[in-house]
């Protein structure tokens, strides 16, 4: 009975979840977001592009400000109308998909004015080679921003959904693209600021003596540097935009690989990005993967033998094997109990009362050293064999210090040999076999001794009948600060009905 409870407790599959950041929203605030956010960037970018045909040449300079500015509300409109059937597909293509639809609407805007100014106003041909190019550089920072806005959405989409993408279908390297777009501001800085110092210098040529040179200066100053603030602050924004990329990666990686350093294995790094980040996430879920699998057997083999060693003291005792199920299952009741107590709330974390609840069938462990004629006799014992029944407490303990001294102190064997010393002990100090009183006593024993003696009443023994609840009740009572803890009898009366629970769930001779 006791192998087949806590072997199957052992299958149980673990529920391993994708990293939640603390930047999680929901997808309808993100997604109107986002909708935002593209229409103050159109909007942006055509005060932006009107500005710039203003400046650059003087044929867009004689258009009016509605003339250059409609094109791309128009664009706008069109990219609310596309982006749900093209882009917002369950896909990992999302964001290179919006990305080539505003490029897309912003060359088709720079197209529809430049077939306009030839139709209409009969526009020199490198007025449209200006229109192409500024709409061209305009409409590249704005789809990088948003497209890098959109990883941003659609891996947080992802992470909701408790979904991730499959890196054998595409990859496309952060660095290439961040080394791309790089060049790209670059090159694209260059030739606006050519185009605008070209312009002034032929305005320069065609006003010739008509203005100082002080004040071709300033204007021209004025001009360049107008136009760098603009460039730059796009720049900065492309760079914003990857940075806040690159932190949310790095923050999902760091994130799972501290819960990993504290022993969490059930977290895994989501994979949103099909790029080296992806590659890292896969590789880092696949070393965690395997640790846990590592630490699992390691655990396993911790718990069968747990189990051999409890089985064995089974076999030569008159108590069964639910005796050792109903005592470990009283320990964590009394445990949980007092976990948010201010006296043992930095004790009794979840941890700590998991390996009591694995620790507690050890408590006995020290029998096997007890004579038959002793451990089995069906009478009272007298005094001589009593003082040698008592000698298995202190057996149990010297072999597990043995263990101890062999694997190294840990955790679980320090608890198991606590309860195997001392379970026996009690709170006034008449027990054995130190005479330990008070809080000398571990916690753990004091949690035992109460779990111990309670099954011990409520149980049949050839040497006496099994005691009603209530009755084992009253005599656990009588040992309020004498026998028991305080707080520990305490804590027994708030869960009696779980106590109960437990007797009737694993009585003996149940299955």
């Amino acid at each position: 009975m006791l192998m087949r409870a806590t072997g199957q407790a052992m299958q149980d599959q673990p529920d391993i979840q994708i990293y939640q950041s603390n930047t999680v929203g929901s997808s309808s605030d993100k997604n109107a977001l986002q909708l935002t956010s593209s229409s103050v960037h159109y909007a942006i970018a055509a005060i932006v592009f009107a500005i710039y045909g203003i400046q650059v040449c003087p044929f867009l300079e004689a258009l009016t400000l509605t003339h250059l500015v409609v094109p791309i509300i128009l664009a706008l409109i069109g990219r609310h109308l596309l982006l749900n059937p093209i882009v917002l597909r369950p896909s990992g293509s999302q964001a290179p998909k919006q990305f080539s639809l505003d490029i897309g609407l912003f060359m088709g805007a720079a197209l529809g004015l430049v077939l306009v100014n030839s139709l209409f106003f009969d526009a020199p041909w490198h007025s449209n080679v200006k229109v192409c190019v500024g709409m061209g550089i305009i409409g590249l920072f704005v789809a990088v921003d948003l497209a890098l806005a959109r990883e941003r959405f659609f891996a947080q989409a992802l992470i909701n959904q408790n979904r991730e993408l499959d890196l054998s279908r595409r990859f496309t390297s952060f660095a290439q693209k961040f080394m791309m777009m790089a060049s790209v501001m670059v090159v694209s800085t260059s030739l606006v600021l050519f185009l605008v110092v070209n312009k002034d210098l032929e305005w320069l040529l065609a006003q010739g003596n008509n203005i100082t040179p002080e004040n071709a200066r300033n204007s021209i100053l004025f001009e360049v540097a107008f136009v760098m603030v603009i460039l730059l602050a796009y720049c900065i924004r492309i760079i914003h935009s990857y940075v806040k990329n690159l932190k949310m990666y790095l923050a999902h990686q760091n994130g799972v690989l501290s819960e990993v350093l504290h022993g969490n294995f059930l977290v895994k790094v989501p994979v949103t990005s099909q790029d080296e980040f992806g590659v890292m996430a896969t590789g880092t879920n696949a070393m965690i993967e395997s640790l846990r699998q590592h630490h699992a057997e390691l655990q396993q083999t911790r718990d069968v033998s747990i189990l051999a060693l409890a089985s064995l003291a089974e076999t030569r005792d008159n108590e069964t094997g639910a005796h050792i199920l109903r005592t470990q299952r009283y320990v964590k009741a009394l445990a949980l109990r007092l976990k948010d107590h201010p006296d043992f709330r930095a004790e009794l974390t979840i941890e700590a009362i998991d390996l009591l609840f694995k620790s507690a069938p050890l408590h006995d462990v020290g029998k096997v050293g007890i004579p038959d004629n002793i451990l089995l006799k069906p009478g009272k014992l007298t005094d001589e064999e009593f003082a040698v029944m008592k000698q298995h407490a202190q057996l149990g303990a010297d072999a597990l210090l043995v263990a101890e001294s062999q694997l190294g102190s840990n955790s679980f064997l320090r608890l198991a040999r606590e309860i195997a010393a001392c379970h026996h002990e009690k709170w006034n100090g008449s027990g054995y076999p130190l005479g330990t009183k008070g809080d000398a006593i571990p916690l753990s024993a004091r949690l035992m001794a109460l779990a111990d003696v309670y099954d011990a009443l409520i149980s049949k023994r050839v040497y006496k009948p099994a005691f009603s609840h209530d009755k084992a009740k009253g005599i656990i009572l009588e040992g309020d600060g004498s026998h028991f803890d305080p707080r520990v009898v305490k804590a027994f009366l708030d869960c009696e009905d779980e106590f109960k629970q437990i007797a009737l769930e694993f009585k003996d001779g149940s299955d």
